[in-house]
């Protein structure tokens, strides 16, 4: 049996684990590696060249932890609305105070500084902007309509250009893909600000639908939509993309559901499902990059 005081750490643990959305940091490092693995890397690196290289191990635990950090410092931030919002989650995440969420922020940022320096003074430089800017973008930029849209999505995304500048491959196809994903995630980050609306008014967050309306925001995403299935169009008519033509005729049914729920949706449960389908597109867009040459794997064993 555990004491109490084992019991409280456990929920301490879970809790931090919730804040920096652990799943999440789970998923980022397989993208990570499965982007330098199909993507990034030149065709003569083995496997376990890439899987054991020890500065690209060191970018992605540096990309993990200001991801992390960037959580940690959104949820200080957004505590009250999130109560509002999220009322079962944010019972949860509380076991965590709000100092030790702040010193936690901190210390993980140095470690991110730390193990950057491993790489080379523009990792440094890289992740210094990006943290900075998550800071910035939490305190100031969130509440601004359409621009904290923007940022939000830019700095999702740009995790991932750290392992372009490390592997300095400058193919086409990685800025056009990049573009699509961003274009999802700003659908993304319009619908979660309909999902969160209740919590945006109460708290005068100048979101898109709090500023313009429910109706604006839907017709926006529909016009996100729209840009996203050309830029499909063009990837697959331009680029010799092997199975991953499949996941793009997906996406593009996907997003003919959402925009088909989109305009029926009226609550919060209603948004979170879509929140949900745009999430799930993102992740199988980026587990979709093992079908541009799914021997690959193969031949980097042999």
């Amino acid at each position: 049996m555990f004491t109490s005081i084992q019991k409280q750490m456990m929920l301490k643990l879970f809790s931090m684990f919730v804040v920096v959305r652990g799943f999440n940091l789970a998923l980022i490092v397989i993208a990570q590696y499965i982007t330098a693995i199909f993507i990034m890397a030149p065709s003569s690196q083995s496997l376990s060249e890439i899987l054991f290289d020890r500065p690209l191990f060191a970018l992605i635990l540096a990309t993990v932890g200001a991801i992390a950090s960037g959580y940690i410092i959104n949820n200080f931030y957004d505590s009250e609305k999130d109560v509002i919002n999220r009322p079962h989650q944010s019972i949860l995440e509380q076991y965590v105070s709000q100092n030790t969420k702040l010193i936690l922020y901190f210390v993980i940022n140095f470690i991110v500084v730390i193990i950057a320096s491993y790489v080379s003074f523009r990792s440094v430089l890289f992740f210094s902007i990006y943290i900075f800017s998550i800071w910035f973008y939490s305190h100031k930029i969130k509440k601004m309509p359409i621009v904290g849209n923007l940022i939000s999505a830019i700095l999702t995304i740009t995790p991932f250009f750290a392992i372009f500048l490390y592997y300095k491959n400058y193919s086409g196809l990685i800025f056009v893909f990049g573009f699509y994903l961003f274009l999802v995630l700003s659908m993304r980050e319009l619908v979660k600000d309909l999902e969160n609306l209740k919590g945006d008014l109460t708290l005068n967050y100048k979101t898109i639908p709090v500023v313009y309306g429910e109706k604006i925001a839907k017709i926006m995403v529909v016009i996100l939509v729209t840009i996203n299935i050309l830029v499909t169009w063009y990837l697959v008519s331009t680029y010799d993309l092997g199975k991953m033509d499949y996941f793009f005729y997906v996406s593009i049914s996907l997003l003919s559901v959402v925009v088909a729920f989109l305009f029926s949706a009226q609550h919060q449960q209603q948004y979170m499902r879509i929140h949900i389908l745009l999430k799930l597109l993102v992740l199988l867009g980026v587990f979709s990059i093992v079908l541009l040459n799914p021997t690959l794997i193969l031949s980097k064993l042999l």
